[in-house]
């Protein structure tokens, strides 16, 4: 299985499954079709055949200067320990370091221990700093009133790879 780019055909088989991956949490709104439309160089899925097994929709910043933003990450049930998600971020990296980035940004819910993880082994660190939860730092109200957030930032190296 190859990493390609992000398709807009893409959003008519990932936002039927998303809530199913995110276990029946309602999470499909996050993602409306102009992520697909407008996002795409900057944007990878892995798949087999017709059917996606990974993605990540990220875009370079239009408003900070050599930031780039990963917004949405998902991996099917079934192939959540297989690599994808370290082979999309690493191809991310790699895409937005040929566009000039030096620092790649991303949030997860303070709830989410499999995401903090995963984000600090990939060479993140956690930038929130106004609130914790069971420990976990985070930013209050981010997402809106309630909606707290765990905020991460990672330096790209000058080879751009996964650290």
């Amino acid at each position: 299985m190859q990493v390609r780019p992000l398709q807009v055909s893409d959003y008519g088989r990932i936002s039927p499954v998303m809530n199913e991956w995110w276990g029946g949490q309602s999470v499909r709104q996050l993602l409306p079709r102009l992520f697909f439309e407008h996002f795409a160089l900057t944007s990878f899925v892995i798949a087999e055949g017709d059917e996606i097994k990974a993605f990540l929709v990220g875009f370079v910043s239009p408003s900070i200067p050599g930031v780039a933003y990963i917004h949405f990450v998902g991996v099917a049930p079934a192939s959540r320990t297989l690599g994808y998600g370290r082979r999309l971020y690493a191809h991310f990296f790699e895409a937005v370091a040929a566009k000039g980035c030096a620092e790649v940004r991303c949030i997860t819910s303070p709830m989410n221990l499999g995401s903090i993880g995963f984000h600090e082994r990939m060479g993140f660190r956690i930038v929130s700093n106004d609130g914790k939860l069971n420990g976990i730092p985070m930013t209050l109200n981010y997402a809106g009133e309630g909606q707290h957030r765990t905020q991460f930032s990672k330096q790209l190296d000058k080879r751009s790879t996964v650290t």
